[in-house]
């Protein structure tokens, strides 16, 4: 590294495991995990770095799947780290990408805004609701956002409006080598008590419908135009369907579940053998939602 680890204010770790850090408890180790300060902190530890060296970036750790094999180069973790969260004089909301979801929603009915009632049901940090477009009960992420922050792989800060990106379903067109470290969120007053009664029953319908106490990586494939995955996965036949530790949840069958003792590679073979089964049976090729990256273990 180009700069002393005394030079930056995170905390480096080397060879950490990165099932402590995702929704699904499974993974191999980081080659080095970084926890930063700040986002300044973050523009240092990205100049330290190799000029090859690889980035990858994790908030709750759901949605995404970190193979057996672990991850080459350096993940910055912002969960509790990047945490800043405040109103501005312009009347928008500046969010960090490591604040949850759930705290934007809870922040936003009791300021008495209206419309941020589903991030509630994202089970995700907004750094990763912003570079997938995060959604849940008919809500979508970047309908909020007004303009966002990013770093770039030389450490330097960007600012850039929400009419810059294409957003779509579960997508935005992220530069590669970009990063989204803060948002500006322009949230409608209106809420009050009935934002926060909104919020109760929307927490209360993901725990009737979703297995929220069992590891998983939230939905694992993307609804299909006019249709959706649970459904194709429910009538060919997959509920409770088992690779070694990893289930096809009975209560949703978009979620996968780690009954207890799943690898990393458990589960992708069990996302391989659902598409493949619901394209064969319905045919409907199933695209994944959740990201898949990581090393293979070798044997």
């Amino acid at each position: 590294m180009k700069q002393t680890v005394n030079q930056l204010t995170g905390q480096l770790m080397e060879r950490e495991p990165l099932a402590r850090y995702t929704s699904w408890r499974v993974g191999g180790c980081a080659d080095r995990l970084y926890k930063p300060s700040s986002i300044e902190d973050v523009q240092q530890y990205l100049q330290s770095l190799p000029v090859d060296e690889s980035v990858l970036w994790l908030g709750l750790g759901s949605n995404v799947l970190i193979r057996d094999g672990g991850v080459r180069g350096s993940v910055i973790y912002t969960r509790g780290c990047l945490k800043q969260m405040h109103d501005r004089s312009d009347g928008l909301i500046y969010v960090e990408a490591g604040v949850p979801c759930a705290l934007v929603a809870k922040m936003a009915a009791e300021k008495d805004l209206t419309g941020a009632e589903f991030l509630a049901g994202i089970p995700g940090t907004m750094g990763g609701a912003l570079a997938m477009n995060a959604g849940a009960f008919g809500g979508e992420t970047w309908s909020l956002v007004s303009k966002v922050l990013l770093v770039n792989r030389q450490g330097e800060l960007i600012e850039r409006k929400a009419t810059d990106y294409e957003v779509g379903y579960r997508s935005v067109s992220v530069a590669e080598g970009e990063w989204f470290v803060a948002c500006y969120l322009d949230i409608p007053t209106g809420g009050n008590q009935q934002s926060r009664e909104k919020i109760r029953e929307l927490l209360a319908k993901r725990s009737k419908t979703q297995p929220t106490n069992i590891p998983s990586g939230g939905s694992v494939f993307k609804n299909p135009p006019g249709d959706h995955a649970a459904r194709l996965i429910e009538v060919t036949g997959l509920k409770g369907k088992q690779i070694g530790g990893a289930q096809v949840s009975e209560k949703h069958s978009n979620f996968i579940l780690n009954i207890g003792d799943a690898s990393a590679a458990d589960i992708e073979q069990l996302i391989g053998f659902v598409k493949k089964s619901v394209q064969q049976k319905q045919g409907v090729l199933l695209e994944t939602e959740v990201r898949i990256m990581g090393e293979v273990l070798e044997a």
